[in-house]
């Protein structure tokens, strides 16, 4: 019998808390990180290397690797804000961009590394080419790159994304449209919709494979809300906004959190970008996809809202349990 095979696609602190619970499952785990991100360490080292950016990817690495504390401690290193030009970027960072230097391509890179780091799993950048991404707004604004697009004050209609250093239509990384085809489950965030999510999904390779595998597309719905993305959005709207991307349903469950983050538990110094919990719509979830689970998967940390990614894990192996 072979394992199920789970992709996960997203980026930023959301799928690393889904692939570490799924590292030790008896399954065949593939990440597919988003390339869009611009701002901080990694918009500087892509900016002056012209590569893909290895912070997402920095994240999924250490998520997937069973590397010892002290190799994680190293790998996470960031230097001080006195270090001159290495100041604020994780030692990571620098080494992911010089290997993908030194191997023509990140995809390359992130096949040595896994190898180096011992991580379960496979792990794909979305594209082998930087990305930039465009977010329309409804008042017809364009805001182009991604650390941009929340200080403009509007809702977003829709993003799609171009190759930041040519003119060719973006492409998927290798591996990456063979991954969704033959996977028999595909999760979606935790994460960021319009920022960690949809870059992704928005490389038209991606999103055709998507509306075409027999995989069934699994969205973990976000806890709260965000500022410049997401505000005044149920969980529904967050549904509706993959689906209209796509132009069909192909989400096919929904993974939503109940469970009542406490009243004024959030700090909002520490995470000021997340304003209320994501109100709960069951009737509009029921119209965007074929199949709605609600339950606690709430886990609350130093004054934070998070999902515990064990609870979302058995919940996802319950579903592949049921299918096959």
């Amino acid at each position: 019998m072979r394992k199920p095979r789970i992709t996960v696609i997203g980026g930023g602190t959301g799928i690393p808390v889904i692939l570490k619970s799924l590292r030790d499952k008896d399954v065949d785990i593939t990440a597919i990180v988003t390339v869009a991100d611009d701002g901080g360490s990694s918009g500087e080292i892509r900016q002056a290397l012209q590569v893909t950016p290895p912070g997402d990817l920095r994240n999924v690495l250490l998520a997937l690797s069973d590397m010892p504390k002290l190799y994680e401690q190293i790998f996470q290193y960031r230097f001080a804000e006195s270090d001159g030009a290495l100041a604020g970027h994780p030692l990571g960072n620098l080494l992911i961009a010089g290997i993908s230097e030194m191997q023509g391509s990140t995809y390359n890179a992130m096949q040595l590394l896994t190898k180096f780091f011992h991580t379960t799993g496979k792990i794909y950048p979305s594209s082998d080419n930087a990305l930039t991404l465009h977010a329309v707004f409804a008042d017809g604004h364009e805001v182009a790159g991604e650390s941009k697009i929340a200080g403009y004050k509007g809702m977003i209609d829709h993003v799609y994304v171009t190759n930041s250093y040519n003119d060719d239509e973006p492409t998927a990384s290798r591996k990456v449209v063979a991954a969704i085809m033959e996977s028999d489950m595909i999760v979606l965030g935790p994460g960021s919709l319009f920022t960690s999510i949809l870059p992704n999904l928005m490389i038209p390779e991606i999103g055709q494979a998507l509306c075409g595998t027999k995989a069934q597309v699994t969205y973990v719905c976000n806890i709260m809300t965000q500022r410049g993305e997401t505000e005044f959005f149920s969980d529904a709207d967050h549904v509706r906004v993959l689906n209209d991307h796509l132009g069909q349903h192909f989400v096919d469950i929904v993974l939503v959190n109940v469970e009542p983050v406490p009243k004024d538990y959030m700090d909002t110094n520490q995470f000021d970008e997340y304003l209320v919990q994501v109100k709960h719509d069951f009737m509009g979830l029921q119209a965007q996809a074929e199949r709605v689970i609600s339950s606690n998967f709430l886990r609350l940390e130093k004054g934070g809202a998070f999902h515990d990614g064990d609870l979302v894990v058995e919940e996802l192996l319950k579903i592949i349990q049921v299918r096959s």
